[in-house]
């Protein structure tokens, strides 16, 4: 797809503002996607992937396309450290990262898995720092510097994650990314919107303060506590980050975090910084992780809900099939999927005369369509629903035997 092409046939149709050149957007840059769905997805209360799940969902995000996959904690359990192990084995695409708290053992673990880098977690949160760990930023300093130096020197890639980075005095953030770049600097730096409670505004500062003080790659990973983790993902993109992290179907701790397939989309159709090469397979992998994890898909999900080409208000519904851009941003074919005209209160006479030619029912007269019409309208009312084809046919044979 060329840079900025907001109309493609078959494709998309979405707004030509979203690429006039007056953009405060850094330029478009090889975007990275890391996927944390093995580690922080499996963190969503009552959710347990066992290691063959882990395995199936490995392959299915490299699938997927996506370019990193954090593959778990092996410090966690026998089994997690199997599965990281097996999934490094699986000679995949995509590269293989381990979680890792500051701690040389848990280097250590990862490393024996084959994994080819690293996400170092340390807090830094003033609340995390005060009241949980009762750390000072030195001892955060302290604590990283030597797991740093273990990982590099056991040819690991590495990412520094002060994590509850939002909430950090801005004191405590200069000192710690000075000192890490001085004694122990990694090949990236995450600013993690752990309580997702910074707006875009404040990750865009953010990002380019830490693009400004250390000069390395930066990578965004956001929660959803305020329903802005995609907002505040594409923010930091559009101030220079080059990682973007996400989880499939956005599973996560509390309201979970920004969701993989809604970054990709939005990335690629509306940014036009990282194109996706096949959209339905992100319909199977969210399909994927939804059956495993035990946590439905709602049927208006973004991108993947099997609800999002279904309309059931009656005007312009017979473009829903035979111009689906007209009525939706996206067409329903580069998911797989076809725009859907459903019966009920809303309908009108479109839908009415959509869903007989979908049945295979000769048009009726105006008479007989108005009485059907009606009569759908009232039994959708009346059910507080959706009127499905078996009432709709007994419907129209009623209409049809009481017109003389």
């Amino acid at each position: 797809m060329e840079r900025g092409e907001y109309h493609k046939e078959d494709s998309h149709w979405v707004s030509p503002y979203n690429f006039r050149g007056d953009s405060e957007r850094e330029p478009a840059r090889n975007i990275r996607i890391h996927d944390a769905t093995l580690r922080d997805g499996e963190q969503t209360p009552g959710v347990v992937f066992r290691k063959d799940d882990k395995l199936a969902i490995a392959r299915a995000l490299d699938e997927a396309g996506v370019d990193r996959i954090e593959a778990g904690m092996p410090a966690v359990s026998r089994e997690d450290f199997e599965a990281v192990g097996e999934i490094c084995a699986l000679g995949l695409t995509a590269e293989i990262y381990a979680f890792v708290r500051a701690l040389p053992e848990d280097v250590d673990r990862a490393a024996e898995c084959g994994v080819d880098g690293v996400v170092v977690e340390v807090p830094l949160g003033w609340p995390k720092l005060v009241h949980q760990f009762k750390w000072t930023r030195d001892d955060v300093l302290r604590k990283s510097v030597p797991v740093l130096d273990r990982a590099r020197a056991k040819g690991l890639k590495t990412v520094f994650f002060p994590y509850d980075s939002t909430r950090a005095r801005e004191e405590d953030i200069d000192a710690l990314l000075s000192g890490i770049l001085r004694e122990a600097p990694p090949d990236s730096i995450g600013i993690v919107d752990t309580m997702g409670c910074a707006t875009p505004e404040a990750i865009t500062w953010l990002t380019r303060k830490y693009r400004q003080a250390t000069g390395l790659p930066v990578e965004i990973h956001c929660h959803n506590d305020f329903g802005l983790a995609l907002a505040t993902e594409l923010a930091a993109v559009g101030a220079g980050a080059e990682v973007a992290h996400a989880c499939v179907n956005g599973l996560g701790e509390r309201t979970g975090n920004t969701a993989l397939e809604e970054l990709v989309q939005a990335l690629d159709l509306l940014y036009a910084e990282r194109p996706c090469r096949d959209y339905r397979a992100f319909v199977r992998l969210s399909e994927l992780v939804s059956r495993l994890s035990g946590i439905p898909i709602p049927r208006n999900k973004p991108v993947v809900g099997d609800g999002n080409f279904t309309r059931e208000s009656g005007i312009g519904a017979n473009f829903v099939i035979e111009n689906p851009l007209v009525m939706f941003a996206v067409h329903p074919g580069l998911l797989g999927r076809r725009g859907q005209v459903v019966l009920g209160k809303k309908s009108g006479t479109p839908s009415i005369l959509r869903k007989m030619e979908d049945l295979g029912m000769e048009p009726p007269g105006d008479e007989a369509l108005a009485r059907i019409l009606e009569a759908v309208k009232d039994l959708g009312a009346r059910k507080r629903g959706l009127v499905d084809d078996g009432e709709f046919r007994g419907i129209v044979q009623s209409v049809l035997r009481g017109i003389p």
